[in-house]
């Protein structure tokens, strides 16, 4: 039963997750940052550029700050990889039983969607705990959280439980994100051995190199990120902190979409995409990278 569940894929995900939000904390928090930032609450961060975040935060708040919710970053993106593959690639190989054949497009869609849905369901609490740190103002109107479980016990004290799932409902949604980008992989996996078939014929999915998997890594990604971006938008939106008087800035994700349409239009739901492309293209491509090179290793 064990084999079947195919562990190595857990394995390879949650190191190649870690790999990922080491190499790249900085722009994740900068990302972060701008998605917030509506213009409207003078206790969220203000920057002009991508270079000016990254210099501003360093000047006023240490290398700590480039690194403000690594702990709750590294254990979600390694949990989150984790479960992810170790999910997907079993969904997959169940829809391979089920049709007797090879799986396309759709059934990529379908597989890797239902992977994020449950992947979703059980990280949500700390991927909102790690939002909430990396948005901590300098000046708040109230004491700042001193770290992961300060977070953790403070939101469960002052908004419950129901608390940890805020901007849950654009998680489900980017479930999209995830589905259209493994989607784009497997998709151009294929392409990717069909070309070394016309160099070699006895070549196999063996034969991808690293470069492969970082060409496919930022492509797939890329191509998710543009049609899904707004929800990542609402999200970090839905998800932060309400003020010393317990009021939020937004009820929640519908509300978060027709403000931001509202006084900043369609140009707010894409606030943040400079620093998240520098990021996410070689951040999809470590993934790739490190996932593939762990998972061959395993499986010798």
């Amino acid at each position: 039963m064990g084999r079947e569940w195919k562990w190595e894929e857990a394995a390879a995900g949650a190191v190649a997750g870690v790999a990922t939000v080491v190499a790249l904390h900085p722009l994740d928090i900068v990302r972060t940052r701008f998605q917030a930032d509506d213009g409207r609450n003078r206790f969220v961060h203000h920057y002009k550029s991508t270079a000016n975040a990254l210099l501003t935060i360093a000047r006023t708040e240490g290398v700590k700050g480039l690194y403000a919710g690594l702990s709750p970053a590294v254990f979600g993106s390694s949990l989150a990889w984790g479960l992810y593959f170790l999910f997907y690639s079993n969904i997959k190989e169940m829809h391979q039983r089920r049709l007797g054949g090879e799986l396309g497009p759709g059934h990529h869609l379908v597989a890797s969607a239902e992977a994020g849905a449950l992947v979703s369901a059980m990280t949500n609490p700390i991927f909102l705990v790690k939002t909430r740190l990396q948005l901590q103002p300098p000046n708040g109107s109230q004491q700042p959280y001193s770290g992961f479980m300060d977070a953790f016990h403070s939101i469960r004290k002052v908004e419950g439980w129901r608390g940890f799932y805020k901007g849950f409902g654009p998680s489900v949604l980017l479930v999209s994100h995830g589905a259209l980008q493994f989607m784009a992989y497997e998709e151009g996996r294929k392409m990717a051995i069909a070309a070394h078939k016309r160099v070699d014929p006895s070549a196999t999915e063996n034969s991808l190199t690293s470069l492969d998997f970082a060409v496919l890594g930022a492509t797939s990604k890329l191509f998710a990120l543009f049609l899904t971006y707004p929800y990542q938008v609402i999200r970090t939106r839905s998800q932060q902190r309400p003020d010393s008087q317990g009021s939020l800035s937004y009820r929640g994700g519908w509300h978060a979409f027709t403000e931001t349409l509202k006084y900043e239009g369609v140009r707010g739901l894409y606030k943040g995409m400079v620093p998240n492309l520098l990021r996410v293209a070689p951040s999809s491509s470590i993934t790739f990278i490190v996932y593939e090179s762990v998972k061959k290793i395993l499986l010798r």
